[in-house]
């Protein structure tokens, strides 16, 4: 009981201290109390004081840091117990459930979280390196002719039809080869006049993706250059557009995860069942 009034003191304070051992400790001792207590309740039942603290030791320890196998195999190599065996799994399993649900942090991160450091706790593959460019890309593709006059393009920008409204085309030759990128601020600058055409607004070559390449390779690609589109084009025929790809689409995809996550998430929040009140 001291030991926990003098670590509860020690880490209330934030104060800088040492865990694992007042983890062991009041954990060991948690476990020989709840086995004494059971088999007085219970003495058919056999239950051993030393498997228990050793139990109640591994699972306070998962518990605080939600390092399930790493307790029980510690545990375990420490005595060289098989018949702790069974029992380590079972606390120690319910030891980091119980802790999934009640903490967001475990006690090994819970002051670096407090200091504005996000800590991830579960890991996963990132969804946008599941996707590939070209399944992503907004088709047909809106392209507009370096040829064309200013005036031209202007006037069907303002029209309202399908892909007028798009803040970036592609421009190509007369070939329909890819020579560049232009934004819609671009186009409709009252300080270039209506004469001019299409090609004396590319600034740079185009910055493309490839068909096959991931959504995160798309993503790193439009920081490394400062854009927010990207021509998708496949790799026989690097100049050829087959699609948009905008930030807009890398958001959908996002949004395809959440829908999926929410769906596959049917858990029990008893947090929130606990505030709950009986009307």
């Amino acid at each position: 009981m001291v030991k926990f009034v003098s670590w509860c003191v020690s880490l209330g304070s934030g104060t800088s201290g040492g865990t694992l051992a007042p983890l062991f400790t009041i954990g060991g001792g948690l476990g020989a109390s709840l086995g004494a207590l059971s088999l007085a309740l219970f003495p058919h039942l056999g239950i051993d004081v030393r498997v228990a603290a050793l139990v109640g030791m591994a699972a306070m320890f998962t518990g605080a840091s939600r390092a399930l196998l790493a307790s029980v195999i510690f545990a375990f190599e420490t005595t060289r117990q098989p018949m702790g065996l069974l029992p380590l799994l079972g606390g120690c399993s319910a030891a980091f459930l119980i802790s999934c649900l009640f903490m967001r942090n475990t006690i090994m991160t819970e002051k670096i979280a407090r200091r504005g450091v996000r800590v991830p706790g579960e890991y996963a593959a990132d969804f946008l390196d599941q996707i590939q460019a070209g399944a992503a890309a907004a088709k047909p593709v809106v392209a507009l002719r370096a040829d064309q006059s200013l005036d031209e393009v202007r006037a069907f920008a303002q029209s309202g039809e399908r892909g007028a409204t798009h803040q970036g085309f592609p421009v190509v030759d007369g070939d329909g080869l890819l020579v560049g990128v232009v934004t819609r601020r671009d186009l409709l600058d009252p300080r270039v006049p209506g004469s001019e055409r299409v090609r004396a607004l590319l600034r740079r070559s185009a910055a493309i993706v490839f068909e096959d390449s991931t959504l995160r390779e798309a993503a790193d690609h439009m920081v490394r250059e400062g854009v927010g589109r990207l021509p998708v084009v496949s790799r026989d025929e690097p100049r050829k557009v087959l699609g948009m790809l905008t930030r807009s689409d890398l958001l959908t995809a996002h949004r395809q995860r959440l829908d999926e996550v929410d769906l596959a998430e049917q858990h029990l929040d008893l947090r929130a069942l606990a505030r709950r009140r009986p009307a």
